[in-house]
């Protein structure tokens, strides 16, 4: 292969054609989010740049195999190179059913494997410090009202981000309020919220959003739900920013980004007595594959009720 100096030294080059067909095969007929599409193009960019000036349609099991060797070798962390993988078996199944390939390559490919790491989050102490860190400036009512409502939902930072006010039901007759989502694969969803995080939503609606926008200017008609100081939606990387600020604020130690926000909220329905289904159901995971991830807190409710209750959970029960 040409380019298996590496990717750090190889030149920039024109994209594919092929992965391009693949990709628009993705945002047509599965109609993936411009989010996934984004990390698809950037993994197969990865190979194209590792293989130098070959198509990557004429690439090998073993030009394949030396390049998740040299994503391990740079230290890449599993889930990433997992992740890569995924998009290069993707690239090569399509070619293989367009008739571009006779035989898909990946098939002799492996990965190495490694023990999946338990979903980082917050202590409920921890999370309480930090939906108080802000202030009560309209700004600060803005990101408080942000942060119950990801705790409150554990919708996903450009779910958070793209919700409009008329994604929003408020709370009526003791029903509680709902917010209506697309998340990925294009699938709609409706994920419930509690009292705390509908008093927060009340306050900047009616005392921080409305003095953000300004009475009477061009900006005070924006449809988005979290607007910025200029009536636009907030960008994902803007969101990470205030989450980092408001855990220093609330002297959280270690540094943690809004998803684990969402896995706080999973965890900690799931050590009150949650069900995965509901879970998977309010996440919105396509398979209740990927909501076990958190069966660890079940597991541990499990063993501390039987430790509790089953008489000869313990030595010398009797």
């Amino acid at each position: 292969m040409s380019g298996a100096t590496g990717e750090g030294r190889t030149p920039r080059r024109d994209p594919d054609p092929r992965a391009e067909e693949f990709l628009n095969h993705l945002r047509v007929e599965r109609r993936l989010s411009p989010n996934t599409l984004d990390a698809y193009r950037r993994d197969l960019g990865k190979l194209s740049e590792f293989s130098g000036k070959q198509p990557l349609a004429e690439l090998g099991t073993n030009d394949l195999q030396r390049f998740l060797t040299h994503l391990h070798r740079r230290g890449l962390a599993f889930r990433s190179i997992q992740r890569t993988t995924s998009a290069i078996r993707g690239a090569y199944a399509f070619w293989q059913a367009e008739g571009i390939i006779e035989r898909d390559p990946t098939e002799g490919i492996t990965v190495a494997r490694a023990l999946p790491g338990l979903p980082r989050y917050l202590s409920p102490d921890e999370v309480e410090r930090l939906l108080a860190a802000p202030d009560d400036s309209p700004l600060g009512l803005r990101d408080r009202a942000m942060l119950e409502m990801l705790y409150a939902t554990g919708l996903r930072v450009s779910e958070l981000v793209g919700l409009r006010t008329t994604d929003v039901a408020p709370a009526r007759n003791r029903a509680p309020g709902y917010v209506t989502v697309i998340g990925k694969g294009n699938k709609a969803r409706i994920v419930p919220y509690g009292d705390a995080a509908a008093a927060t939503l009340d306050t900047w609606m009616t005392q921080g959003r409305p003095r953000v926008l300004g009475e009477g200017t061009p900006k005070a008609g924006s449809s988005w739900l979290f607007v910025t100081a200029r009536g636009g939606a907030m960008t994902r990387q803007r969101f990470w920013q205030i989450v980092r600020t408001r855990g220093e604020q609330a002297g959280i130690p270690r540094r943690f980004s809004p998803h684990v926000l969402r896995h706080s909220f999973a965890t900690h329905l799931l050590e009150h007595g949650a069900d995965l289904r509901s879970l998977q159901q309010m996440l919105g995971h396509a398979s209740i594959s990927t909501t076990q991830i958190y069966t660890h807190v079940t597991e541990e409710r499990l063993r501390r009720v039987y430790d509790q209750h089953h008489p000869r959970a313990r030595r010398g029960g009797s």
